[in-house]
């Protein structure tokens, strides 16, 4: 377990070698960020005043007062939501592959390699959005076994598709074949060992821990103060830290995708990846 972790530090500090060499990647998971926003505040605005003029849904909740228009707009929320995140880590992934070769590649090299995807995308959306609205529907549905067996599903299918988002950026094949292709290539070189993007996920979690404790050791300190504008300063450098945070996980997690891509189809990763520490954390099954 202790090699495990190691590995998956190493994969992280390549990773930041990465990013840190290209900080416009971060404008990407930005963008992300801001659309989906807006995208959640377009669809969550009906949901809240329906809430606030309905009696009936207050009392007993909105799960008591589940109608099937209530589940297509479910399914047209994560449409637009999957089609935003798919759009912009296809953008990033199209940089970030550039980058690992060796050669020059803008924020709007990026913006335009997507829209040449953007069908694809677009199919892909659909087919997440899909999957997605089902289990949530089935988790709903479902007692505290089949929550755990439908959440058992859920990281199935995200460990499917974790290298759809390379495979858009760079081969012109259709969404079906884009997921096809993420099974073919995790089988060829993961085997067993699912360690790199987990890895990355325990990191940021034990650092948004410790921020979070800083956070409240800093709101602790202004409330003895009983500085009203101190707690606001914390407060907003807390939500700047952690939107900071999840900029660079997110595209960490992107570079990571790619690199693995690359190693597994071309048998290289290049941008300061260690080809002996990539083989040694995906361990082939053959």
């Amino acid at each position: 377990m202790a090699g495990k972790f190691a590995r998956s530090w190493a994969l992280l500090k390549a990773s930041a070698q990465v990013l840190r060499s290209d900080k416009s990647l971060l404008v990407f998971p930005l963008l992300s960020g801001i659309c989906t926003l807006i995208v959640a505040a377009t669809f969550l605005t009906p949901v809240g005043i329906e809430y606030l003029n309905d009696e009936r849904i207050r009392s007993y909740g909105m799960a008591h007062h589940v109608a099937p228009s209530h589940y297509v707009f479910l399914f047209l929320f994560y449409l637009a939501q999957y089609t935003v995140i798919i759009f912009f880590n296809t953008a990033l992934a199209s940089v970030a592959t550039a980058r690992l070769r060796g050669d020059e590649a803008s924020v709007s090299d990026g913006l335009a390699a997507a829209r040449s995807r953007l069908g694809s995308i677009l199919g892909y959306a659909v087919i997440a959005a899909t999957v997605g609205a089902l289990l949530r529907s089935l988790q709903q549905r479902a007692g505290w076994l089949g929550r755990l067996v439908v959440g058992m599903l859920g990281l199935a299918w995200t460990v499917a598709t974790f290298l759809v988002v390379p495979v858009l950026a760079n081969e012109d094949v259709g969404p079906l074949q884009a997921v096809q292709r993420s099974v073919e290539l995790l089988k060829r070189s993961w085997g067993e060992n699912l360690i790199g993007n987990a890895g990355i996920g325990f990191a940021f979690g034990f650092i948004t821990m410790a921020a979070v404790l800083v956070v409240v050791l800093l709101v602790m300190a202004a409330a003895s103060a009983h500085s009203i504008a101190l707690m606001v300063l914390v407060f907003a450098l807390a939500l700047i830290g952690l939107a900071l945070l999840g900029m660079v996980q997110s595209s960490l997690q992107v570079i990571y995708a790619v690199a693995l891509y690359r190693f597994v189809d071309e048998g290289e990763t290049g941008g300061g990846f260690d080809q002996a520490m990539l083989e040694s954390a995906f361990r082939s099954r053959y």
